[in-house]
Formats: structure tokens, C-alpha cells, sequence
């Protein structure tokens, strides 16, 4: 048995080896070129404004695009002019959805504490905030798995088989949530942010799976007269629920994966147990009773000396 997990254990090993680094390899084709592409755009776009305007020096060109780059580190658009730049990162919409991405661990960067009261606030407020957050997703998911044995129990009573009801169980829970998390909210986002539909679904799954890279995050290069007060904390309410959905479907997936595999080791047991049933019988030795040897040593004795009686008198006759 013990020989059984250590090989199941290298196995989960490798492939999940192996699945990074198919991942790597698919990432690596499809973002080098690109990457490549963007630098040579960049360094020739430099080489033109300075060619364009010749009063600036190399110097000064990189120290105005250190200026620029730290603007952007700290949420601020740096195309944008000082009546453009009034609204704030930090009004209380913001700042809810701040806290929001630090408790549940998506923590996209753009948004993010600069100042050292801050910074430390921010490791206590995340020490405590991200235990309760999982207390919370916690609840939520028992309160939707409820409703999910619920369905599951009304499907079976109903004459559906038990593995059917469950498959269509997630099959319900998959299309609704689809619906309500992933493409319903990118419509949204297509018109506060004015991103694509296509960019909208990426930006809901990174954040809903907690991925949170960064380069998309709502409110950030958003028309300010498109979104509405507190549209930020509309938004973290449907991370968290989203997270809830997205947790409880992962864990409705994983427990149908671990009962086929009860039933493909069950089944392999089964047949061992029966090929070394097989091997035994075959190998066991044929045990008799005393008394069925001796009553088979006295038929032979008989037989034997009906054999030499036999042969006497053919001798006499001779």
C-alpha cells in the first residue's frame, strides 16, 4: 500500500512537472515575438522624438520617462492634465476595493499602499483580513453546496442515477455562474472601461481565479463620467461571490475526479485480489483425509493381488 502512494505521489509529480512545463513552452511561442516586436517599436520611437526634438538630450528623455513610469507605479495616468487628474485613487470606493484584492489575495499592483504607515497597515490588515475572508467564502460555499445537494437529492428522486445527478448538478452550477460571473459582467466592463468583450471575460477570470496579474483593473483608465459612486465596491462584491462560485465548482469537480478514482482503484484491487485467488489455486497442494488414504491404499493392495492371482494361474495352466 505503501509502495502504491509513493508511485501515485511521483506520478502527480511529473505531470504537474510536465503541465508547467507545457505551459511555459505555449506561453514563451506566443509572447516572445511580441515581446521583441514592442522593444524594437519602443527604441525606435526613441530614437524619433529625439531626432524630432533636438533640444532634448538622452538624460533628460530618460529622466522623463522615470517620471512617467513611477506615475504609473502609483495609479496616476501621466497623459492625463491636472483637471483630468482631481479624481482620486484613494476616495472611499477605492479604497474598499483596495481592501477587497488584499483579503482575497488578488493584489493586481496598481493600486497599492506607497507610503510606511501604509505598508505596514497593510501587512497586519492582510494578516487578519485573509483568514477571515476564507471563513466568509467558506460560509457561502456551504450555503451554495446546501442548494447544490438539494438539486442533486431532487434529481435522484426522480429516478436519475447518483454520478448523473451529480454531473448535472455541476453542469447547472457551471451554466449559471458562467452567466452571472463571466459573461454578463464583461458587458459591463466593455462599457465603463472600454475594453473588448474578449479582454472583459480574461479580466473576470484572472480575478475571480485570484491570478491578478495587473494589466487590467477596472476603475484604473476608466472615463470617470461612465462609472457611477461606488461602482469599485459593486465590483469587489462580485469578486467575492464570484471566488464563492468559482471555489464550490472546483471543489464539485474534484470530488467527482476522487470518485472515479475510488472506483478505478476499487476495480484494480478487485482484480488482483482475484488473479492471486487464481495463482493459489493453482499452486495449493491436494490435501486427502487419513481415511480417504487408507481405503485408497487398500483398493490398490486388492488390485494387486487380484493381479498376482491372476498371473499364478496362468502359470499353472501352462
Amino acid at each position: 500500500m505503501a509502495c502504491m502512494d509513493i508511485l501515485k505521489s511521483v506520478l502527480l509529480a511529473v505531470i504537474f512537472v510536465i503541465y508547467l512545463v507545457f505551459g511555459a513552452f505555449v506561453f514563451q511561442r506566443l509572447e516572445k515575438e511580441a515581446e521583441d516586436t514592442a522593444k524594437s517599436n519602443t527604441y525606435l520611437h526613441r530614437l524619433d522624438f529625439l531626432k524630432n526634438y533636438t533640444c532634448l538630450t538622452h538624460d533628460a528623455l530618460d529622466q522623463l520617462v522615470n517620471v512617467i513610469g513611477d506615475a504609473v507605479k502609483q495609479g496616476i495616468n501621466p497623459l492625463a492634465n491636472s483637471t483630468e487628474n482631481s479624481q482620486t485613487n484613494w476616495d472611499f470606493s477605492s479604497s474598499f476595493f483596495l481592501s477587497g484584492t488584499v483579503v482575497t489575495t488578488i493584489g493586481y499592483g496598481t493600486i497599492a499602499p506607497r507610503t510606511a504607515g501604509g505598508q505596514i497597515f497593510c501587512v497586519f490588515y492582510a494578516l487578519f483580513g485573509i483568514p477571515l475572508n476564507v471563513i466568509v467564502l467558506s460560509q457561502v460555499g456551504q450555503n451554495l453546496s446546501t442548494w447544490c445537494k438539494k438539486l442533486g437529492k431532487c434529481l435522484f428522486s426522480r429516478g436519475v442515477k447518483k454520478k448523473t445527478a451529480k454531473i448535472l448538478t455541476i453542469i447547472f452550477f457551471l451554466v449559471i455562474g458562467s452567466i452571472v460571473f463571466i459573461t454578463i459582467p464583461p458587458l459591463i466592463f466593455s462599457f465603463t472601461e472600454g475594453w473588448s468583450y474578449q479582454e472583459g471575460i480574461y479580466y473576470a477570470f484572472i480575478s475571480l481565479s485570484t491570478i491578478g496579474f495587473g494589466d487590467y483593473v477596472v476603475g484604473y483608465e476608466s472615463d470617470s463620467h461612465r462609472m457611477f459612486p461606488f461602482f469599485r465596491v459593486l465590483v469587489c462584491f462580485w469578486i467575492m461571490f464570484g471566488l464563492a462560485w468559482l471555489s464550490l465548482l472546483i471543489n464539485l469537480l474534484t470530488s467527482l475526479f476522487e470518485d472515479t478514482e475510488k472506483k478505478i482503484v476499487k476495480n484494480l484491487h478487485k482484480k488482483v485480489k482475484q488473479h492471486r485467488a487464481h495463482e493459489e489455486t493453482h499452486l495449493e497442494p491436494v490435501h486427502t483425509d487419513p481415511e480417504d488414504a487408507k481405503v485408497l491404499i487398500m483398493d490398490k493392495g486388492k488390485s494387486s493381488s487380484r493381479r498376482s492371482n491372476m498371473s499364478d494361474n496362468d502359470t499353472s495352466e501352462v
